[in-house]
């Protein structure tokens, strides 16, 4: 996916300008701001399901905004921030809505059920297929969802904030998953630690624009996370030469 001189705007207010972004097959790409900076709005721009102000999104050499919407749901899955699993439907029922682009209108999805079945063991709930959705706890409701975009096998897959209501032992699996997986990810994290552990790239939102884009190590430095988070920082290396990111409290918690 390439987007070029993007122009963002939320209820009349251009809430970023000239964006430019290039994700690479099969690459994890964290998008990183303070709140309001502008995420959500970038996430869903990319994903087609909003509109522009100026400047294009591309996937290969077609325009995302133009797709007629089963073929866009066929190259891109987007996963809300807020997204919940109707109370009324099992864990598997719900997972395979995902599949919907690849029929037919109107056709019966009879063989759905065992890729939602795959789906939910990505994200370890193999056993939930037929639990009602009401039954689930908050963070297996997200995982729920999360499958979902997975069984919609795209090209690209636009996560806003997947890692909300998760405990940490799901997020840093969650987003092992994803970097294994080969799919190219585009996502939204507050967690900078996380994002410098697990993504290929990371894209850093501040006053409407791109602060800093590119490999963690080398965006997320002491400076630009002091600049834009207002916390402290400090990159640490391990016994196996892997880098670190540590954030401490910033100078308004002092």
């Amino acid at each position: 996916m390439t987007a070029r001189a993007l122009s963002c705007a939320v209820g009349g207010r251009v809430v970023l300008r000239g964006v430019d972004l290039d994700l690479a097959p099969g690459s994890t790409t964290a998008v990183l701001g303070v709140n309001g900076s502008g995420k959500t709005t970038l996430l869903r721009t990319l994903a087609g399901l909003t509109r522009p102000e100026t400047g294009a999104v591309l996937v290969g050499d077609r325009e995302v905004h133009d797709l007629p919407a089963r073929r866009r749901a066929q190259v891109v899955a987007f996963v809300a921030q807020e997204e919940s699993p109707p109370a009324d439907m099992t864990a598997g029922e719900f997972v395979a809505l995902g599949r919907l682009p690849h029929h037919r209108p109107w056709a019966r999805g009879d063989g759905d059920r065992p890729h939602a079945r795959a789906a939910l063991a990505e994200v370890g709930l193999d056993a939930a297929l037929d639990r009602p959705c009401a039954q689930l706890s908050g963070g297996e409701r997200r995982r729920v969802c999360l499958a979902r975009g997975l069984v919609q096998d795209c090209e690209l897959l636009v996560l806003d904030e997947p890692t909300n209501h998760l405990d940490v032992s799901h997020q840093v699996a969650l987003l092992a998953l994803l970097r294994a997986s080969g799919r190219t990810v585009l996502t939204a994290l507050h967690d900078l630690a996380l994002a410098a552990a697990h993504a290929d790239q990371v894209v850093v939102l501040h006053e409407g624009r791109v602060h800093a884009a590119g490999a963690p190590h080398d965006v997320l430095t002491p400076d630009v996370v002091a600049r834009v988070f207002g916390v402290d920082a400090a990159h640490l290396s391990d016994p196996r030469g892997r880098h670190h990111l540590v954030v401490g409290p910033g100078r308004h918690l002092r």
